[in-house]
């Protein structure tokens, strides 16, 4: 049996946008140069994530070195290093969508295309109909249980408001959001343009 594209994306649940601890582990990285292991070490011996417990402080370090590597690219990681938030934001975002199949999808096949279609409606609806129509497709994702898809639903649209795609949880529009031209060019670089119109980008 083929393994699924979605295997392991019910981590989302956990894992969220992770913006403040992806930006600390990315200044280790460019900054001082440290391996993954003192990475990991470094942020759990001074919680610099600010977290109750070394656990949960190692566990998410993990997942940002990860999510960092999944980039491929230096100078994006140093984008989240060092630049503006927005710009910083939107490299964060690329990354989780590297990283995880489900997020590639949703802003590409479901934001991506109301921005080519200039359709800023947006709601509940269309995370009902994108997970719809993955459980049909996908035996893994069919056999997520409905609390995994809910939480999933609200990490998808916690990612849009913490970039400014939406408003708010309620939203019932998109913002026509504006990509930094460090992105596009990292993007472009990486032949990943099939990414680009989750960025309201096209040409």
């Amino acid at each position: 049996m083929d393994l699924s594209d979605y295997k392991g994306c019910g981590a989302l649940t956990r894992e969220q946008f992770l913006f403040h601890e992806s930006k600390v582990v990315a200044k280790l990285i460019v900054d001082e140069g440290l391996s993954d292991d003192e990475i990991i070490s470094k942020v759990a011996e001074e919680n610099l994530f600010q977290f109750p417990t070394e656990r949960m402080i190692k566990n998410i370090a993990g997942v940002c070195i990860k999510r960092l590597h999944c980039l491929d690219d230096m100078t994006l990681i140093g984008v989240i290093a060092h630049s503006p938030v927005e710009v910083a934001k939107q490299a964060c975002l690329y990354a989780m969508m590297k990283q995880y199949r489900l997020v590639w999808d949703y802003m590409i096949t479901v934001i991506g295309k109301k921005f080519e279609e200039q359709d800023l409606s947006y709601g509940k609806m269309d995370l009902n109909v994108f997970f719809m129509r993955l459980q049909e497709q996908d035996d893994e994702v069919a056999s997520w249980a409905d609390s995994t898809v809910q939480k999933l639903k609200q990490v998808l649209n916690k990612i849009l408001i913490e970039n400014e795609y939406i408003d708010g949880p309620r939203a019932t529009k998109l913002n026509p959001v504006l990509i930094s031209s460090e992105l596009e060019n990292a993007i472009r670089a990486n032949n990943d343009e099939v990414a680009l119109p989750a960025f309201n980008c096209f040409f």
